[in-house]
């Protein structure tokens, strides 16, 4: 959470750090990710066992993009989709792969061989060391065919789906905790669009089975945008037997401004949608039958933000496999996005990037197969704040000007104010680092601000001392805001320096950067 007083412009924009106002726990599931059947995600991105230059494993898995998701710590990954699971029947892609049907996906408008499926994901997860996340197919599925999903991933019991799991080779069960009633079931584009009405009540149906059959799951109900009335009804009826509350926002602007300011609009969606549950927790009618073991949410539902990007629909089409070119622009716009997450992580109980390879990715493998990855631009924001921005989040104060032009969408102007700098704090206390990062969204001038970190000390411990702060910058300078990695140059990382701060002290943040402050606040 971070305070902000508007100042006039041309004052010294300020910042106050301090150790006392810890705001909630970062969630590790923040930095989740998301695997779907399209385009070339599975096939040709994690998957490729027909690769002819030695860049998979045993099991056909890319080992650079196991390699890089090992790197940014992904904690969870969500599959199979996205669009792709409204029709997707996940008994096609178990047992031997010469015997699983090919399929036409209607999503993406592509076939499906089913080579890759539940077992294939599940040894991807163990892997990468990451935990899976199963969305349900509530277009074509039916309740009994999730039921039976839920028994051949969670069951040990001697039954049919158990020991179909048993004989394709897996004798433990998978213990798959998430699971998502449906995805974007409101959607034109949906197979089997559905009504608010609808929808929540066989949600509500869908969720009482399911948790009589596991009573451990943790289900995601399908929300909107967050500040629909779609989310405002399907929380109100079911909040009572649903662990957290899905939420789905793309943004993206040509205009610079624009773009940075763009993933406010995700800020005030969190904020409303933890009122709305709010709400629903508040009115929840009580009494009623419930499943065995039962017990009432003692807390509004957490939000799911399990589609979360930069993503420019015209560059980059769905069904032509929606590979986009990331600039500078769009991983300033990322950094942003993660601002917002650390600020609003009280209530933040996951969030999913769209998706993690090749898809409106920070991560591309070579069409012909062979090893190396490009590293777009996201990556590198993505990098520091998995690496960094992990234990508490921190409140901070900022005073500053803000920007006055056009945002998109226009309502962001009407509601939520855009200073130049965009600020979040995490304090990391296991390894005894404050990390502080700042966006200066502003592509035409360097701010000189002002540091107060005084109040960034342990209880007890005062010092004068100047301390060496790690610095980390992505972008500024003369680095153009359209820069790209995307043909394999790397225009855009990560530059490493040193800064000797003084307890209150002046940084100069450069235009159009990402820029992360790290130093040590042991005693």
């Amino acid at each position: 959470m971070t305070t902000f007083t508007k100042t006039p412009e041309g004052e010294t924009p300020s910042i106050d750090v301090s150790l006392q106002r810890v705001v909630s726990d970062i969630n590790p599931l923040m930095y989740g990710g998301f695997l779907e059947h399209m385009g070339r995600c599975i096939y040709g991105g994690i998957y490729d066992p027909d690769n002819q230059h030695g860049a998979v494993d045993e099991n056909g898995f890319r080992t650079d993009v196991i390699a890089a998701l090992q790197e940014l710590e992904i904690p969870v990954i969500r599959y199979p989709g996205g669009n792709f699971v409204a029709t997707y029947h996940w008994e096609d892609g178990v047992g031997p792969r010469e015997q699983r049907p090919r399929r036409w996906d209607p999503a993406w408008k592509a076939e499906e061989s089913n080579a890759f499926g539940t077992d294939e994901f599940m040894k991807f997860c163990e892997i990468v060391g990451t935990e899976p996340y199963l969305a349900l197919n509530m277009g074509t599925g039916t309740l009994d065919e999730a039921l039976n999903w839920l028994e051949y991933c969670n069951s040990d019991r001697n039954t049919y789906y158990a020991n179909l799991r048993r004989n394709n080779g897996r004798e433990k069960p998978y213990n798959v905790k998430y699971w998502a009633l449906g995805n974007e079931t409101w959607g034109p584009w949906q197979v089997e669009e559905d009504t608010k009405e609808n929808y929540a009540k066989r949600a509500y149906q869908w969720a009482k089975a399911l948790k009589l059959a596991d009573p451990n799951i943790e289900l995601i109900l399908c929300g909107k945008n967050g500040h629909d009335d779609w989310d405002r009804y399907v929380l109100q009826q079911c909040v009572d037997l649903i662990d957290m509350h899905s939420i789905h926002l793309y943004t993206y602007s040509h205009d610079f401004k624009e773009n940075v300011t763009a993933p406010l609009s995700a800020e005030r969606a969190i904020q409303i949608t933890a009122s709305l549950s709010e709400l629903a927790l508040i009115n929840n009618p009580t009494g009623g039958w419930r499943p065995n073991g039962y017990k009432p949410p003692s807390a509004p539902p957490k939000i799911c933000f399990d589609e979360w990007n930069v993503y420019d629909d015209q560059q980059a089409p769905g069904d032509e496999g929606g590979e986009q070119a990331y600039n500078l622009s769009d991983a300033l716009g990322v950094a942003v996005w993660l601002n917002v997450f650390i600020r609003q992580s009280q209530h933040i109980g996951m969030a999913n990037l769209a998706q993690n390879v090749n898809v409106l990715s920070p991560l591309s493998t070579k069409r012909d197969g062979s090893p190396g990855l490009v590293r777009q631009t996201l990556w590198w924001p993505l990098l520091l704040f998995s690496k960094y921005m992990r234990g508490k989040t921190l409140g901070v104060h900022l005073r500053s000007s803000t920007y006055e032009g056009s945002t998109f969408p226009s309502w962001i102007r009407k509601t939520t104010p855009t200073p130049w700098l965009d600020v979040s704090c995490a304090y990391d206390e296991a390894a005894g680092f404050i990390n502080l990062a700042v966006v200066n969204i502003d592509d035409t001038r360097d701010i000189k601000t002002s540091l107060t970190l005084e109040h960034a000390l342990p209880s007890g411990v005062t010092t004068n001392k100047q301390q060496d702060v790690q610095v980390f910058t992505v972008g500024g300078g003369d680095i153009d805001v359209k820069a790209t990695n995307f043909d394999g140059v790397d225009r855009v990382g990560v530059v490493e320096s040193t800064w000797t701060a003084a307890p209150r002290a002046e940084y100069t943040f450069p235009r159009h950067s990402l820029t992360l402050l790290r130093w040590s606040v042991k005693a």
